[in-house]
Order: structure tokens, then sequence, then C-alpha cells
């Protein structure tokens, strides 16, 4: 399965806003993290994933989350095309990355935070997790 986008919406009246995915199943979460990278380090890069697949709903502000399909866990090609997708609160949107990419997390403004919800048992992390030095991939503009 590629990475998509599961687009939501959102609903204003008179008494304020109301921001919904609703195609996101939360049948096969585990956990989530709230995400808020700092002024003085905007990116956070790069985080491989075995065996969890991320989803990611910006809730203030807005990011790049750039990601790569990892073609060999210990020493991958340093040519993997980096995909790259801009989230914005105001959009309503989950970004869906399948197990067996690597993402970065890069702050488009300040006070930024994203939603990162996880597939993974916390008790099967050590086996996932695997990070790259942040210029491992070069990132585009």
């Amino acid at each position: 399965m590629d990475s998509k986008i599961i687009q939501g919406s959102n609903f204003s009246d008179h008494r304020g806003t109301i921001s919904y995915v609703n195609d996101f199943s939360f049948k096969d979460i585990e956990r989530f993290y709230i995400i808020s990278n700092s002024d003085e380090n905007p990116i956070r890069a790069w985080q491989g994933h075995k065996l969890d697949a991320k989803n990611f709903y910006c809730i203030n502000g807005s990011f790049k989350i750039h990601f790569v399909k990892i073609d060999n866990w210990e020493n991958p090609s340093k040519e993997l095309k980096v995909e790259s997708i801009i989230m914005i609160a105001s959009d309503s949107k989950i970004l869906h990355i399948p197990a067996g990419h690597a993402n970065a997390i890069e702050s488009l403004e300040t006070n930024s935070k994203l939603i990162s919800f996880s597939t993974l048992p916390l008790t099967k992390v050590s086996d996932d997790d695997v990070r790259y030095t942040s210029d491992y991939w070069k990132i585009n503009d």
C-alpha cells in the first residue's frame, strides 16, 4: 500500500468550527503522539518504521512531511525518491504512510502541532524503529 491522503473537512457556524476526518478508522491505532518542533530545529529526521504505519494530522500551523520507501534497512540507497506532502491545520486531512518507510517532519511555522497515530504496540517499538542521520536524504524545498 502506498501513502494516501484521507480527506476531511470543517464545519463552521456561529458557535465555532468543527474539524473532522470521518473516513479515518481508529481500528488499528495503538497510541498517539503530539509533535511540536522547536524553532531552532524545525526538522525532525529521519525515523524509519519497518512495522509501524504512521498517520499524521496537523492540529495547528503547518508541516511538510517527507518520506521515503526503504529498500534496504541496513544500508538504504541515498538515491531513494523523497516524497513530500504539506499538512495545514485548516485542511483537516490525514496523511497515511504505510510501514516500510522513513519520514522527516518539518515545521513550516512557529507553534505548529502534529498528531501522529501509530499502529504498533509500544512493546514492539524496539523491533521497529530505525534512525538515520538528518542529512541522509536531501529534502527538496
